[in-house]
């Protein structure tokens, strides 16, 4: 039985979600056209923002006390409202589909599930 390691396992989650932005912004392009292309892959550009500021969060459980002067919560909050208004200008003014970029934003979530599902198949063989 292998044993778990957390490191590579979150690792991998932004590997999963490049290879599910990539099939799926690829299948939406030959199946629906470039709208529904461009707000899932827009969506999935999010997610992985998203996900790279969740990362930096967590991050600041484990933060020595002069690390947490550094930085402040005020700064990640104004970040991830970037993020928010940034999308929400794009989406009005490029045509995408919206309801493509929230399922495109999804994939940060079934990234993790699908790791989860790999660390189960990897861990009963």
């Amino acid at each position: 039985m292998a044993d778990f390691d957390y490191n590579k396992a979150i690792a991998r989650i932004p590997r999963w979600l490049l290879a599910m932005a990539t099939v799926g912004t690829v299948f939406c392009l030959f199946r629906y056209g470039i709208s529904i292309a461009g707000g899932f892959l827009l969506g999935a550009l999010a997610a992985w923002v998203n996900l790279w500021l969740v990362i930096r969060a967590a991050g600041r459980v484990t933060a020595t006390e002069e690390e947490l002067r550094s930085s402040s919560a005020g700064l990640l909050f104004i970040q991830f409202s970037g993020l928010i208004l940034g999308v929400f200008v794009i989406m009005q003014f490029s045509g995408f589909n919206t309801g493509a970029a929230f399922v495109g934003f999804f994939l940060c979530p079934a990234a993790a599930v699908l790791e989860i599902v790999y660390e189960l198949l990897i861990l009963k063989s």
